[in-house]
């Protein structure tokens, strides 16, 4: 037997090479830029903003840790990238030590208040509630966590003081920064963000224009509350005057008041965890484990993609853009059917299992799309039904990638979930609309579904911090991604494109998209990947055309050593070093 799956292996192996040739394209020889990456041989940082980045070297510089450069990037993000990411929401962190080898996933996704019920995005004729008629107000924010997370790793890894990491964000703040032409567009085209006064006195004119771009913008509002938690730690935060302002703000928000209290805040715990780990030729790929999907489905993903000569095809083609979209709708299969909080819904421990992925690669045909995938079964746990995945909606979140002076590494995505998130604005910052990233239908066929709401719950999120390693265990990438649940496949693009096909990392994050979430095949329009539209229509593929505005940041380190990033030209960001 173990013969003949090697003859069929590379019958297979021939087969596809012979059609990825006969495929081939002048305009695939298009979709590999010729960027080179930035290059620095102590440290580095990636984000998504100037200002974050150059607050994450002044900490490098002083020799701070990669955490401790973290939390000054997301209270740098809080004040110039709003629309995105803050104090207001939650995220995920990986991290590794360098002294120890060990990986750390540390959670801090937003909570679901103690009030919450799982019909509370039902109306009372039991119909769901409109995208936005739910995003907009109280009822869709979670208890933020990112606060609370960010302390937990400082405790385990800062090297400076609490109180220092807060200084750059607390200074530009009150000195102002210029509109990026990213904060200028969104808020011109943002149908909710005047729905509330304190929100519109802050991103509009008195004229109730958006700021022109380079218009300076003070927060002396941020500044305080920022010194209150750089004073206090988290504490400050969850408890107090500003835990008892969020729940005011929520409780009396216009639309959609909802019942988040004081002993919500000071209840909300961050989450050590195990990291999600696999092997992937002969790399590791570690990601986040629930209640983000990312790592096990980008783990899905590459597991199935194991099966196939991936290294053999060329970025773009054909083939590869239809194994790609193939083995990612397999795994979206299995993300809305099973994954969700763990702590609450447990999820198949074979989620990830070689053997298993290896029978879900055989479902895969190799010119033909297999439309409407049904989840596999890796066991384990009771059946739930396939979860409706509404997690697609805005264009928020944020993502950086660090690594300081001694090896040490962070890979952390955040996020307030829509751009502005619930539009709620309190203490100087936006408040977020995680709830809605629940199920909304709590139930199918009399089933529960496992990321309906319930009290207590962390709601199911598609963050995909990723740390990658090679077969010795030494750091070898940091990536992720913003961009709903496309962050998955922006993700899996960039570690193919990486692993698979030694792009240097800028010409991986800049090589278009394609993606599939177990429905329409999405190809990034504008790009060269628009010649393979008719083709695989052909086979099958129900193809869309998409803008797709991922924002990954990455770092790369050679086997000299020297570190080289990545940012997205998609968005603002930056990446530098020393």
């Amino acid at each position: 037997m173990p013969k003949q799956r090697s003859i069929r292996q590379s019958i297979i192996t021939i087969s596809l090479l012979a059609v990825a040739l006969c495929h081939s394209t002048n305009a695939q020889a298009d979709m590999v830029s010729d960027s080179v990456p930035v290059k620095a041989s102590k440290f580095m940082a990636a984000t998504a903003n100037p200002y974050a980045t150059e607050a994450a070297l002044e900490i490098l510089r002083e020799g701070g840790s990669a955490v401790d450069a973290a939390i000054a990037v997301q209270m740098v993000l809080t004040l110039v990238e709003p629309q995105s990411s803050g104090i207001g929401g939650g995220g995920f962190m990986l991290h590794f030590d360098s002294l120890t080898g060990e990986t750390v996933a540390y959670d801090g996704r937003e909570k679901a208040p103690a009030s919450t019920s799982e019909t509370m995005f039902l109306r009372a004729n039991g119909e769901p509630m409109g995208w936005y008629e739910a995003v907009v107000g109280g009822l869709s924010v979670g208890v933020p966590g990112v606060v609370r997370m960010l302390e937990m790793a400082h405790q385990d890894h800062g090297k400076l003081p609490w109180d220092r990491l807060f200084q750059p964000a607390i200074d530009l703040a009150r000195a102002g920064f210029p509109v990026s032409d990213r904060m200028n567009y969104l808020s011109a085209a943002d149908t909710y963000l005047k729905t509330f006064e304190s929100t519109a006195q802050y991103f509009f004119d008195a004229a109730g224009a958006p700021h022109p771009v380079g218009t300076i913008v003070k927060n002396p509002e941020l500044a305080q509350t920022l010194e209150m938690i750089a004073g206090g730690g988290a504490d400050a935060f969850y408890t107090g005057p500003l835990a008892e302002t969020i729940t005011q703000t929520v409780q009396n928000a216009p639309l959609n008041p909802t019942m988040m209290t004081t002993a919500d805040m000071a209840a909300y715990t961050a989450v050590r965890r195990q990291a999600v780990c696999s092997p992937y030729r002969s790399y590791i790929v570690c990601g986040m484990p629930p209640p983000s999907s990312g790592g096990i489905t980008t783990l899905q993903i590459l597991g199935i993609l194991e099966s196939f000569p991936m290294p053999h095809l060329r970025p773009g083609s054909m083939l590869s853009s239809h194994l790609i979209a193939e083995a990612s709708r397999l795994a979206f299969a299995d993300r809305n059917h099973y994954l969700a909080d763990s702590d609450v819904t447990p999820h198949p421990d074979g989620m990830i299992d070689p053997g298993y992925l290896r029978d879900r690669a055989k479902l895969i045909k190799m010119v033909e799309a297999t439309p409407n995938a049904q989840p596999g079964n890796p066991g384990g746990i009771q059946e739930t039904h396939l979860a409706p995945d509404s997690a697609d909606k805005g264009l928020s979140t944020t993502h950086f990638s660090i690594v300081d002076g001694d090896g040490n590494v962070v890979s952390m995505t955040s996020s307030i979930e829509t751009q502005f998130g619930s539009r709620l604005m309190t203490s100087g910052f936006l408040l977020n609309n995680q709830l809605t990233d629940f199920a909304w239908i709590p139930k199918k066929d009399g089933k529960p579904v496992a990321n309906r709401p319930e009290a207590g719950k962390r709601p199911r999120s598609s963050m995909s911090p990723t740390l990658v390693f090679d077969h010795d265990g030494r750091f070898v990438m940091a990536v992720g991604s913003p961009g709903g649940s496309s962050i998955i496949g922006y993700v899996t693009k960039t570690l193919i494109a990486t692993l698979d096909w030694k792009l240097n990392i800028q010409q991986a994050i800049d090589l278009p998209h394609v993606l599939n979430k177990n429905g329409a095949t999405r190809i990034e329009a504008g790009t060269p990947m628009e010649t393979l539209k008719p083709v695989l229509d052909g086979m099958g593929h129900e193809v869309e055309m998409r803008e797709m505005t991922s924002g990954l940041q990455g770092i790369w380190i050679t086997p000299d050593g020297t570190l080289e990033g990545g940012v997205d030209p998609r968005r603002e960001g930056v990446a530098a070093g020393d």
